[in-house]
């Protein structure tokens, strides 16, 4: 790839950590779950050269565009497809790759691409329409949600996804304004959010809470990883590995939920005299505790500052079945 299509592409988060912790392997089937620009993609393909094969999906048609440009030198060893990570079974089992793949990666960030394009939506830095929907199919846009949810709804939310203390006030900004006219576009948003007090956390914008509260609600980004992780250790072949990156706190406990019960050797509820639920053991953990970046990559790529790696292997396919 040119130097020129590499600095139009933002470094992928942790991708070093991600590749070496997954084990790629020469003629390895990957699974690229959040496309973007291609970053973790191109190093499943240089790492499984010369015959490992790709399947990398991504709910927004514009990554699709990018990364098929970015990746094009690499023919047939890698598919693309627009869909939702949360249909991942859906996506393996109609490929035939259900109980097949030897690594998988998932960055449930948001791109460069997204946050530095204001058509967009997603950037309290840059003025654009309200939208933040990664998947532009969705019928409601975050104007949608703020123009027409009860203010004590939209508080919940705010709270809830966004850890706002300052959610309620946010929420009567929002709601007093859109009584004089609609919010229509970042600005908006922000000017509520400035509006009502919030301070933000050093080094953030006051605006950040809010904006991702917003955004994960839009997309229904938890939803989508509960479903993803429903039974996902049947996605891989006995002995491959999953990787997950996570940025805020609300991603990571799911995550972490999910691997530890997949790892444990009993899931009974507490207080049981003795084991009666019959479960076994699907993964091993690879990562005991969220791994961090390296101050060197977060000083070279700000963006993982709040990242953290899991990792899972899953186990034979002797006795698993529940």
């Amino acid at each position: 790839m040119s130097d020129k299509g590499r600095s139009e592409r933002h470094l992928p988060v942790m991708g070093e950590d991600a590749v070496e912790i997954l084990a790629v392997k020469p003629g390895g089937l990957y699974v690229d779950a959040t496309l973007g620009d291609g970053g973790y993609s191109e190093q499943l393909l240089e790492r499984s050269r010369p015959d490992g094969f790709v399947l990398a999906i991504d709910q927004d048609d514009g990554a699709l565009t990018r990364s098929r440009s970015f990746l094009s030198g690499f023919g047939s060893r890698i598919t693309m497809l627009q869909a939702r990570f949360g249909g991942m079974r859906e996506v393996l089992e109609e490929r035939g790759w259900l109980g097949e793949v030897d690594g998988m990666v998932l960055d449930l960030g948001v791109s460069t691409y997204q946050l530095e394009t204001a058509s967009r939506g997603f950037s309290f830095l840059a003025d654009g329409p309200l939208d933040m929907r990664m998947d532009r199919t969705r019928p409601d846009t975050a104007a949608d949600l703020c123009n027409s949810l009860p203010e004590a709804e939209l508080a919940g939310i705010i709270r809830r996804y966004g850890e706002e203390p300052r959610a309620k006030r946010v929420a009567r900004q929002i709601a007093a304004r859109r009584q004089e006219a609609p919010l229509k576009t970042t600005a908006d948003l922000r000017e509520a959010v400035l509006a009502a007090g919030v301070k933000g956390r050093p080094g953030h914008n006051p605006a950040t809470r809010t904006f991702q509260a917003l955004r994960i609600a839009v997309n229904e980004e938890l939803g989508e990883l509960e479903r993803f992780l429903d039974r996902g250790w049947e996605y891989l072949a006995p002995g491959g590995r999953m990787a997950i990156i996570s940025y805020h706190s609300l991603e990571d406990r799911i995550v972490k939920r999910a691997f530890r019960m997949w790892a444990s050797e009993c899931i009974c509820p507490p207080g049981l005299p003795q084991c009666v639920c019959g479960w076994e053991a699907k993964v091993d953990l690879l990562t005991r505790r969220i791994r961090r970046p390296s101050p060197a990559e977060v000083e070279r790529n700000p963006r993982a500052r709040s990242a953290g790696l899991r990792a899972v292997q899953r186990k034979s396919a002797a006795g698993e079945e529940n």
